[in-house]
């Protein structure tokens, strides 16, 4: 009797276990505004949302899928509240038609239609962090629209989101490193201004920009639009070879 209760145990137990370690699969998305029915019949801004859904452990999972759905709504939020009413990817499009209904009819000549693109990538995986890059563009009138990239920088084993800082090993040695790479990159002197060659630093100092992530074996750091340069630049990138900048990093 012992022995079948023993049995039993060690079949419950590997049993959750295998619960435990359910890895994490992304599958691919899509959102557009032919999902709403009256958009086949009345005009509508064009929308193409192109994201990630997390399955696995669902206290990992859940977490991610949050995540990636907080960025979407906020990114279609254009209303005069800074605060999304809406909870569902659905109800944020809905709503952005109906912002951009209402604008079109207070402003019937309006030069171009609304629009917006919003991509989810995933760009880098380890035991120690997954990457998504999160792109965003969109047009709601004037003289251009407005993108913007950001990484979500993810443990794996929990679903928590790794604060920047947490990258850096020791931030005193990384930032002039990257301050090199950055010179060589743009063939800036070193006994030059950062802002020699027109770059916009604040106090002509180089700095971390807020948006870094891993992408193929590289760490990226991007420089949004308007950060260090014009909208005519586009946004500024800077690639490092993890294998060169390992050795300042707590991520290996």
């Amino acid at each position: 009797m012992k022995l079948q209760y023993l049995l039993l145990f060690l079949v419950f137990s590997a049993f959750n276990s295998c619960k435990e370690d359910v890895p994490l699969v992304f599958s691919s998305e899509s959102f557009t505004e032919d999902t709403f029915d009256i958009c086949k019949s009345i005009g509508c801004p064009d929308i193409s949302i192109n994201y990630l859904k997390v399955s696995g452990k669902p206290s990992v999972s859940e977490r991610i899928n949050s995540e990636i759905t907080a960025f979407i709504i906020g990114s279609l939020n254009i209303g005069d509240d800074s605060r999304p009413k809406a909870s569902t990817i659905t109800e944020a499009a809905s709503e952005f038609i109906k912002t951009y209904r209402l604008h079109s009819a207070d402003f019937p000549d309006m030069a171009a239609e609304y629009f917006a693109e919003i991509d989810i990538t995933e760009t880098y995986r380890s035991e120690e962090v997954i990457s998504l890059e999160l792109r965003q563009y969109l047009f709601t009138g004037g003289a251009h629209g407005f993108g913007n990239t950001s990484f979500l920088n993810i443990n794996p084993e929990t679903g928590v989101t790794i604060p920047i800082e947490a990258f850096f090993s020791n931030k005193e040695d990384f930032t002039p490193f990257c301050e090199n790479k950055f010179r060589e990159k743009h063939q800036i002197p070193t006994d030059a201004s950062i802002n020699s060659t027109g770059f916009w630093f604040e106090d002509d100092t180089f700095y971390i920009p807020n948006t870094i992530g891993f992408i193929n074996q590289s760490l990226i750091l991007v420089y949004n639009s308007y950060e260090i340069a014009s909208y005519a630049e586009g946004p500024v990138e800077l690639e490092i070879p993890i294998v060169e900048i390992g050795h300042l990093l707590n991520v290996k």
